[in-house]
Order: C-alpha cells, then structure tokens, then sequence
C-alpha cells in the first residue's frame, strides 16, 4: 500500500468513526469501533472493518443498519474529503478481534487452572522434589 493509500485509509476511518457516532441515529445500531480501513489502490473502493460488543444478533442487524447507511456515510466523507472519487464503502465485521479476544480468554482460562492446580498441590500436602531438597 502505498503512502497515499494509507493516509487516505487513516482519514476515512476517523471520519466513519466519528459519523457513526455523531449521525447515525438508529436504536438498533450497537456500539460500533471502526477497527482498520484498506483502501483500493485507485481509491475507488474502501473496506471499513468495525467491531460491535454483543450477540450474533446484535452484530448481523449493526453490519445492516451500517450497509444501509453506507451511502449517507459516503455523501458525507464527500463534503469532508478532499478526494477526485470518495470511495464505494464495504462494511465488514471483523473477526481479527474476535480471535484476539478468545485468545486472551483461553490465556485466561489455563492461567486460572494452573493457580488450581497449583493451590490444590499446596493444600494436599504434595511438595515439589526440588523444594524438598533444597535445589530451588
């Protein structure tokens, strides 16, 4: 991507953030982060990538109140972009959060099992070999 490509993508996702949260009036419209744009070379396309806390239900009716709203958020980035062509916009959910965040709970987990295990050793009696010889 080149240079201009990226700063283009960085104000396009400043701007929808900023428009989703101060125009974008619709109850069902869950709370929305703008989490990275990729922009077409040519700047004729832009892919906005969002994440929204809640259920499957809460996300699919977020990703279509947004589809809907993309050619009002489009018009508007017109007036505020100082572009040749303001870009077709692509809403899609996206799931690198999603599986960041299932990751750190799984981190979680395993890091809650071994303190178990380990209060569970200490409170049986069980000692470790090194500790009972004094190598530690």
């Amino acid at each position: 991507m080149s240079r201009r490509t990226e700063q283009v993508a960085a104000a396009i996702k400043e701007e929808v953030s900023k428009l989703i949260q101060r125009e974008l009036k619709d109850p069902r419209l869950g709370f929305v982060t703008v989490t990275r744009v990729e922009a077409s070379p040519d700047l004729k396309y832009a892919k906005i990538f969002f994440s929204v806390m809640g259920d499957e239900t809460v996300k699919a009716e977020t990703l279509k109140v947004l589809k809907r709203a993309s050619g009002f958020i489009r018009h508007e980035l017109s007036h505020i972009l100082t572009l040749r062509y303001t870009p077709q916009l692509v809403f899609e959910f996206d799931v690198a959060m999603e599986h960041g965040d299932k990751i750190q709970r799984l981190l979680m987990q395993l890091e809650q099992e071994e303190k178990e295990r380990e209060q569970f050793a200490g409170n049986s009696g069980v000692t470790d070999t090194a500790e009972k010889s004094g190598d530690a």
